[in-house]
């Protein structure tokens, strides 16, 4: 394994990525954050070292498989790889076609609840639908394993509704629920803000389904649906931005990230038939310098637990219950784009607190954990790397 060192990248963020930014503020709700803001600190802090594992062309997300030695990884530009350790990474067989450009392209895999009985992984992807329109959707497939890896029998079973114009905001991330009964899905907003907020669109919005893709009756907004159809029944949360990770933790509680627009990037606490009151409020501004009133003028919508203004465009979510890294128990771990980093947060209850940052110098795309504890990275990029954070004994 390589030692990894501070990497350089350019000043060409995706389209419409936030602004970048050197240090986080504080917290919209200073009770919610009594660490205050704090700049990145070197790697040489870092209760780790760094080491580079492997390398992909732009991959955006990655799953282990069971026994930890292998995982599923997505490259954007549309394949999915079998990585494992001490080999090269080999070309997954059967994966859908993707409407690839922007931020389009192939986006999460998790892999199914029953997973060691059938096999079923979730993947997610951009697909092309007509007049220049796309929209991000998720599909169910059985990995077959083997000498030539592939996918079988890929059902779709959600699409964003509608398709628009414009390569920008899909989110598309995958969790399922502790006990594996249902499976939430992020959806962008698609750079179009007032589809946050219709119910009769299910863009801007968390959709909670059952693995099948049917809708629980139970959903906030189902009795509503039934009057008129459509995708309100789908809708657990509203009022979403771009949502690029989600996670729950070791209570079973729903958390997720969001870029804001210019500043306000956010992570929430996801209750049932919340609305989080994008467009109408946010921690940050519009990219031509317009105002938006901040989450406190309108407190009927809910507030964000921790924010950042300057950005630091967040990329991937996990939850962190292990002990291999002291003080982390318990902790969110995400990664930040502009931001160049990846940054903790300690849980307490359903507070959050800005804990630690450290300076990585390279885009942080992805954050996983795997089954013995050890925390993994996945760098942006055509030169992305694979990397692991290892313990400093």
């Amino acid at each position: 394994m390589k030692s990894f060192r501070p990497l350089a990248f350019s000043a060409a963020f995706v389209i419409a990525a936030c602004s970048g930014g050197s240090q986080p503020s504080a917290a919209a709700d200073t009770s919610l954050d009594t660490s205050g803001a704090q700049p990145a600190a070197p790697l040489a802090a870092a209760p780790f070292t760094v080491q580079e594992v492997a390398r992909f062309a732009e991959p955006w997300a990655m799953t282990f498989l069971p026994g930890g030695t292998r995982a599923l990884v997505t490259e954007r530009a549309g394949k999915l790889k079998l990585w494992q350790a001490g080999g090269a990474a080999r070309e997954v067989a059967g994966v859908p076609q993707v409407a690839y450009g922007g931020q389009g392209g192939f986006g999460d895999v998790i892999l199914g609840p029953d997973f060691a009985a059938s096999g079923t992984i979730y993947l997610s992807w951009v697909e092309a639908g007509a007049s220049d329109s796309l929209g991000a959707v998720v599909g169910k497939a059985k990995f077959v394993d083997g000498d030539t890896p592939r996918i079988e029998g890929l059902e779709i079973i959600w699409k964003q509704d509608p398709k628009v114009p414009g390569r920008g905001h899909f989110s598309h991330r995958l969790a399922f629920s502790p006990d594996g009964q249902y499976l939430f899905i992020t959806s962008g907003e698609r750079q179009k803000f007032d589809p946050a907020q219709d119910m009769d669109k299910n863009l801007g919005k968390i959709v909670r389904l059952k693995p099948d893709g049917s809708v629980p009756a139970d959903n906030p907004f189902a009795d509503a649906a039934k009057a008129n159809g459509g995708v309100t029944a789908q809708i657990w949360s509203l009022g979403h931005r771009n949502l690029l990770g989600i996670a729950f933790d070791g209570a079973g509680q729903l958390w997720q990230q969001e870029m804001g627009p210019k500043g306000g990037d956010e992570v929430n606490l996801v209750e049932r038939g919340a609305n989080y009151g994008y467009p109408i409020v946010s921690n940050g501004d519009h990219y031509d310098g317009r105002d938006i009133p901040d989450h406190p003028t309108r407190p009927e919508f809910s507030a964000p637990k921790l924010w950042w203004n300057p950005s630091v465009s967040p990329g991937g979510l996990a939850w962190y219950g292990g002990d291999l890294y002291p003080g982390w128990k318990n902790s969110l771990l995400m990664g930040a784009l502009s931001g160049e980093g990846l940054i903790r947060m300690a849980i307490d209850g359903d507070k959050l607190h800005k804990s630690d940052r450290w300076d990585f110098g390279a885009r942080i795309r992805e954050v996983e954990v795997n089954e013995d504890g050890s925390v993994w990275l996945l760098t942006d990029g055509k030169d992305g790397k694979l990397l692991k954070l290892v313990p400093k004994s």
